[in-house]
């Protein structure tokens, strides 16, 4: 399937204005050409440093500008997040995922981060790392410690950025993205829908993403989860704004698949309070990644046990991990 980088907003928009059943019967379609319809795979995140982060992201309780209560945590130590990434491994998990609530990481914290990079790769899982912003220099040592992914979100449309987000700016974003890209490193790139924004602004989320030079590997799709104490928070827990309808979160997700037939499509926060029929539905839209476990950095998560009663009942089964990149697979595998 030939792959386009030249989508335009009138595209997109009118792929969302497609009558549900078609809009998911195209998505499957394309799903099916490039996927397994009946593989979805599981990874795990984890908070390796927690709150503290200067900037001011409206949707999140880990800014210092946030009233939440949230404690303020050093980077881990090594040893703790490889523990951590071992029972993942034994969980199911085939990809392990690391965030750090920072501007940018340090230079000092760089041989740490490189450890656990190192340390999680030994254990045959994909690696994937969120630091925030990064320079050309570290996204290098983290492509040379063999990093397979770097997650860098670019949140929500351009236009609609400037009001979740002040301390950052959008091309902000696309210059990491450029950084890790130039070092070799896959692209995990997604946003959250449910911020009080426009279908129009979803159309301008998914056409940001869809029209890079190349598609991000792997795309997480974010439902917000309102946390009091945060400036969305506060300001949509108590309005019906507050949950993205469950249609319009899984048109999201098909017009993710259509655009960018190759990427990982990942359901990612705000599945613990989606009922299975809605996570059903955006797996046939083509959703073939969730986070697993019972907390996403440090919000709730619907935990291993009730993803593994969900895919027997559908029919689904995990993705097998692939020989991390420039690691061959031993013969015994």
């Amino acid at each position: 399937m030939m792959t386009r980088t030249d989508w335009t907003r009138e595209e997109i928009a009118a792929l969302f204005d497609l009558p549900f059943p078609e809009l998911l019967f195209r998505a499957a379609e394309v799903h099916r050409a490039s996927h397994r319809a009946d593989e979805v795979q599981l990874s795990t995140l984890l908070s390796i440093k927690t709150g503290g982060c200067p900037e001011d992201c409206g949707y999140c309780n880990q800014s210092v500008h946030a009233e939440t209560g949230l404690k303020a945590t050093k980077l881990m130590d090594v040893r703790a997040v490889l523990q951590s990434a071992a029972q993942a491994k034994d969980n199911g998990s085939s990809r392990f995922c690391m965030g750090a609530a920072w501007r940018n990481p340090k230079d000092r914290d760089m041989p740490a981060i490189i450890e656990m990079v190192k340390g999680v790769r030994q254990m045959g899982m994909e690696t994937c790392m969120t630091l925030g912003m990064l320079t050309p220099d570290q996204a290098a040592q983290l492509a040379d410690a063999g990093l397979d992914y770097y997650n860098h979100n670019i949140d929500t449309s351009p236009e609609r950025y400037g009001e979740v987000i002040t301390t950052r700016s959008f091309q902000e974003r696309l210059d990491t993205l450029d950084y890790v890209r130039g070092a070799g490193i896959n692209v995990c790139s997604g946003g959250i829908v449910g911020m009080g924004e426009t279908r129009e602004d979803r159309v301008g989320f998914i056409h940001a993403l869809a029209t890079l030079p190349q598609h991000p590997e792997s795309v997480p799709v974010n439902a917000l989860v309102p946390v009091k104490g945060t400036v969305l928070g506060d300001m949509l827990a108590d309005t019906p704004l507050a949950k993205i309808d469950d249609i319009e979160f899984v048109r999201t997700v098909a017009v993710a698949r259509i655009t960018m037939p190759a990427s990982m499509v990942r359901l990612s926060a705000g599945r613990e309070g989606m009922s299975d029929a809605t996570q059903a539905m955006c797996f046939l839209a083509g959703a073939n990644s969730i986070f697993t476990g019972d907390k996403l950095l440090t919000t709730g998560n619907a935990g291993d046990d009730k993803d593994a009663a969900l895919f027997a009942r559908l029919g689904l089964r995990p993705m097998q991990a692939e020989a991390p990149r420039g690691q061959e697979a031993c013969g015994c595998c």
